[in-house]
């Protein structure tokens, strides 16, 4: 599993899919809050005059030298629910998110967001 202290020192890194096809540039981590585990990363994609951050889970991904080889494919990412570079992920965004990996999404209790950027 990557560590969070691992990880950030990957930020401005590149991000590749499987076949290490670089996707962008990892922005930001987000965490799972019921864990503190890294859950997803935000990487900076587009053209220079029109960026966005696209979410990526990091289940499955590898930290090399320079990289972060996230599990799924260029394209898939690139279709993910974005954000501006300076938006913030809404609640109501946030199932979207995982329903794009086909992944189960599970707020808390009290109805608790499940992730949080760090």
């Amino acid at each position: 599993m990557i560590q969070i202290a691992d990880i950030r020192e990957w930020r401005d890194q590149e991000v590749v899919d499987q076949d290490g096809k670089k996707i962008g540039i990892l922005e930001s981590v987000y965490v799972d809050t019921s864990t503190d585990a890294p859950s997803f990363a935000t990487v900076t994609v587009g053209l220079p005059t029109r960026h966005r951050l696209v979410f990526v889970p990091l289940g499955g991904a590898i930290v090399g030298p320079g990289y972060v080889k996230v599990a799924f494919g260029k394209a898939v990412v690139k279709d993910a629910p974005s954000i501006g570079t300076d938006g913030v992920l809404t609640a109501e965004e946030e199932p979207g998110v995982f329903a794009h990996y086909k992944l189960e999404y599970a707020p808390g209790a009290n109805g608790e967001r499940q992730l949080a950027r760090r």
